[in-house]
């Protein structure tokens, strides 16, 4: 695996961070939860007991994000169990969190302290608005970043107002960038030798992947609004209904809006001011009117392979159960099986990074709470049985 050299701390909790540790362990980091004894990471608690998404006490939070994952209980906040900790870090290459702005310090594990004890660690911390600016005390969660960061004023329609992302981008963001900084500052450190901190704030995050859009409007001073799912240029460019769902054109520039007019024999759509964009855009009321009437007379599945042959860009609008059926997507190994501990197996997302010169991974149980605390100080750090009885006796670890 391509990170099996490397070791991570994992002292994420909720989602974007232990989404981003889940990608380091997918690829193949030895991947170390640190949690407080007795509670554990919060995740834990969610949906622990509902009878459709959990597992032998496991909700499905938990199960999905920390596959491929150990578990240790550490007390951080007792001198002992902070001493374990930097014995750890001694021999880790990586410190992931996304407490609050100012914990770490508090706690005496930030990167300045870390650093001293092993100058190769890497520290990465996932906030929601960073480690400077004005607004760095503010608590944050995925939708207040999805509103502030702007996504939310282009998402829905004048009619149904601001709209959030029905996949939590606000949390995946962050922790998908505090990952890329990881793997740079990895990289980085080969030509070094030292480690550095990664800050990354979930609303840069969301800032970031607006993208040529923002650019538009710093270029214009032309606020965008929502506008469904239809596109500000590209005309046809919606979903349309059909006789039992929905289906989506993409007809992105000139050629491909010809192609789409000879292929449906809508006479309107032939007008030859049609075929360039300008002519379309100012009409595209009308064009998706006539489309829609057209693609109501066929089920979705009908549509999607006359428009395959005529090489027409297009997919169905899939529910969770039509997605995760699809021959593409199981093809991909993009819904895994993951063995409980109890033998049970559960299923859910695959890993998307696919590397030619990887092992395909094998998806490992999430850990029970502290369950590798003893394999773990023993192996990793040294540490005897005495000790390790001694420590557990203080409460600094479980």
């Amino acid at each position: 695996m391509a990170l099996e050299h490397i070791t991570v701390l994992d002292l994420t909790h909720m989602l974007s961070g232990p989404y981003g540790t889940m990608m380091l362990a997918d690829l193949g980091a030895r991947t170390i939860k640190v949690e407080p004894p007795g509670t554990g990471e919060g995740t834990r608690r969610l949906l622990e007991h509902d009878p459709d998404y959990s597992r032998h006490g496991m909700g499905a939070y938990y199960l999905t994000l920390n596959r491929n994952k150990q578990s240790v209980c550490i007390d951080l906040k007792s001198e002992a169990g902070r001493a374990v900790f930097l014995d750890l870090v001694r021999h880790a290459d990586v410190v992931y969190d996304n407490f609050s702005v100012g914990v770490p310090k508090r706690l005496g594990i930030d990167h300045a302290t870390l650093s001293r004890v092993n100058p190769r660690i890497i520290t990465c911390s996932v906030t929601g608005f960073g480690e400077t600016g004005p607004e760095t005390q503010r608590p944050a969660f995925d939708q207040v970043v999805q509103a502030m960061g702007g996504g939310m004023s282009i998402t829905g329609t004048p009619e149904t107002g601001p709209t959030r992302s029905g996949i939590p981008i606000g949390d995946l963001g962050g922790g998908i960038f505090g990952t890329m900084g990881v793997l740079a500052a990895i990289a980085e450190r080969e030509r070094t030798g030292l480690g550095q901190h990664v800050d990354v704030s979930m609303l840069d995050a969301q800032v970031s992947m607006l993208n040529y859009m923002a650019t538009m409007y710093l270029m214009s001073g032309h606020v965008p609004e929502g506008i469904g799912n239809s596109h500000f240029v590209h005309v046809p460019y919606n979903s349309y209904p059909t006789a039992d769902g929905h289906i989506i054109l993409a007809c992105i520039g000139d050629p491909f809006f010809e192609r789409f007019a000879e292929f449906a024999g809508i006479p309107e759509l032939m007008d030859p001011a049609f075929k360039k964009q300008p002519a379309r855009l100012a009409s595209k009321p009308r064009i998706d009117a006539l489309i829609t009437e057209k693609f109501r007379t066929q089920p979705t599945a009908h549509w999607q392979a006359e428009l395959q042959k005529a090489r027409i860009p297009c997919g169905p609008v899939n529910n969770f159960q039509q997605a995760l059926d699809d021959r593409q997507v199981r093809a991909r190994d993009m819904v895994v099986d993951v063995r409980l501990k109890t033998g049970e197996t559960v299923q859910m997302p695959g890993n998307p990074m696919k590397l030619s010169g990887a092992q395909a991974r094998a998806f490992t149980a999430p850990p029970g709470l502290g369950e590798h605390t003893q394999q773990v100080l023993a192996g990793l750090v040294g540490y005897g049985a005495e000790r390790l009885a001694r420590l557990q006796a203080e409460g600094a670890i479980a």
